[in-house]
């Protein structure tokens, strides 16, 4: 006797499959859109995105950092922390802030796109600490304050009790 249910759930379980893959490979696809884009302003060749060592050597070349960051990012363990420092330089190389890299980390195939078709320039690598944005003008002051008693020392004595 032939069982006609198991054959029914067989073919639900392949579309779910199948619209499963397809919502991949739009995600993907909007993904390396944003990243072509993204290698382009920086004036890397865009097709570099579709190809998967390949587009972290451009990443690497656009945030300025040594090719050993390669085999970093092919350890296990320190590619989580140099992927999540690589996403972080990417972004302030193109004058985004820590949150744009929260982006790019969780939600890529909407911040590459932002990256990539919006307005950011591309600034060069290191571009935050290049501006001096965050740590202030002063390298020995990493709170930004000018008016600490690190920086202006007092002349005078302390009291005698």
């Amino acid at each position: 006797m032939d069982d006609y249910q198991s054959a029914a759930g067989s073919g639900a379980l392949a579309a779910f499959i199948g619209a499963y893959f397809f919502f991949i490979l739009i995600v993907w696809v909007i993904s390396v859109a944003g990243m072509w884009k993204t290698f382009e302003k920086a004036g890397k060749p865009g097709w570099a995105a579709i190809i998967p060592i390949y587009n972290i050597i451009i990443m690497l070349e656009i945030v300025g950092k040594p090719m050993i960051w390669i085999l970093w990012l092919l350890l296990p363990c320190t590619n989580i922390v140099f992927g999540v420092w690589l996403l972080n330089l990417m972004s302030k190389s193109y004058g985004k802030s820590e949150g744009f890299t929260l982006g790019l980390l969780f939600l890529s195939f909407i911040f590459w796109p932002i990256l990539g078709f919006g307005d950011a320039r591309y600034l060069g690598p290191s571009a935050a600490e290049a501006q001096n944005r965050g740590f202030g003008n002063n390298p020995n002051n990493p709170f930004g304050n000018q008016n600490t008693p690190f920086n202006n020392p007092n002349d005078t004595p302390p009291p005698v009790v």
